[in-house]
């Protein structure tokens, strides 16, 4: 695949995983495409912990509520560090946007699916600061995100998309 086709090949995936371990060179090459993306004055403020370890996996799990990712046999941890910038700017939240979809796409063309799982993790009841605890993360680290790593059970669901009309124009608004 080229890049333009695993853009449009990716697909937020929410179904079940094939029991099939992922290769830790695979989730080495996913890890470094997200440590690959641009980031707000070179700050870096984007880390990771790939979890393949049943063990650790199943405690993850059981903290998750809703329940999401349960057959998934690898998760990617996304970790920010909130650290200003430019002009006492943080671009933290780019920084790990832009690693976060490098991954995906990654994940696409290693022939495995995904999810970015935010909200669900940082809401009210702060799932993401019981991943913290499991995995030791330390305080001047902040999950903001999960991503389930592993060969889909199903195609994912393609959702429908506004026409290019709608959403871009050249040179003004609605040119």
């Amino acid at each position: 695949m080229n890049a333009v086709e695993t853009i449009n090949k990716r697909h937020s995936y929410r179904g079940k995983y094939l029991s099939k371990q992922v290769p830790r060179e695979d989730l080495v090459k996913i890890l470094e495409a997200g440590m690959a993306a641009p980031s707000g004055c070179n700050k870096q403020t984007t880390s990771f912990i790939a979890v393949d370890d049943s063990d650790i996996l199943q405690k993850i799990k059981e903290v998750i509520n809703p329940p999401i990712c349960e057959t998934a046999p690898a998760i990617i941890v996304v970790l920010t560090q909130r650290i200003n910038a430019y002009r006492d700017r943080c671009f933290a939240v780019q920084d790990y946007s832009a690693a976060i979809e490098n991954m995906l796409l990654t994940i696409v063309e290693l022939g495995y699916q995904s999810c970015w799982y935010e909200g669900h993790i940082t809401d009210e009841d702060r799932i993401c600061d019981k991943i913290a605890d499991i995995l030791l993360v330390p305080e001047d680290y902040e999950v903001v995100c999960i991503l389930p790593v592993g060969v889909a059970e199903s195609e994912p669901l393609v959702p429908k998309k506004k026409v290019f009309e709608e959403r871009a124009w050249f040179n003004s608004f609605k040119g």
